[in-house]
């Protein structure tokens, strides 16, 4: 494992299913303002969100977002879950993950990024290159 790269797999529970669903979530130092959940779909095939990594830290504790994603701790019926909304145009999810993996999760990231110091991971010349990069 790279040490800029923290990734952690669980289950979660996806729109209610009693069935979980292999999920992924992943944060990069050199994209320290973002984290990335993953869900596997068919074999190899993963559908991927990306979003604030401090949507993530502040849903851990108190309701987060009011966009595409939300985060929250499940209040209502269970303390052990948090709950992520994830709506766009082709649908919306309700996704329950343990909050201990979460917070797992969340104390590597910090580690390897304290809040507050993300800009000095980012590479402005690169993201700007990559953004302006034509691409077949």
């Amino acid at each position: 494992m790279r040490y800029d790269v923290v990734h952690q797999s669980q289950f979660v529970y996806l729109n209610g299913c009693s069935t979980p669903v292999l999920s992924r979530l992943s944060y990069r130092a050199n994209d320290p303002f973002t984290v990335s959940l993953a869900f596997r779909i068919d074999g190899d095939e993963w559908v991927e969100w990306d979003f604030a990594r401090e949507l993530l830290l502040t849903g851990l504790t108190e309701p987060s977002g009011i966009g595409d994603v939300r985060v929250r701790p499940d209040l209502a019926t269970d303390d052990d879950y948090l709950v992520l909304e994830l709506e766009s145009p082709d649908g919306y999810a309700v996704v329950e993950i343990d909050v201990g993996d979460v917070e797992r999760f969340a104390d590597a990231a910090t580690a390897m990024v304290p809040p507050g110091t993300e800009s000095d991971h980012l590479d402005l010349d690169a993201l700007i290159a990559d953004l302006t990069t034509a691409r077949p």
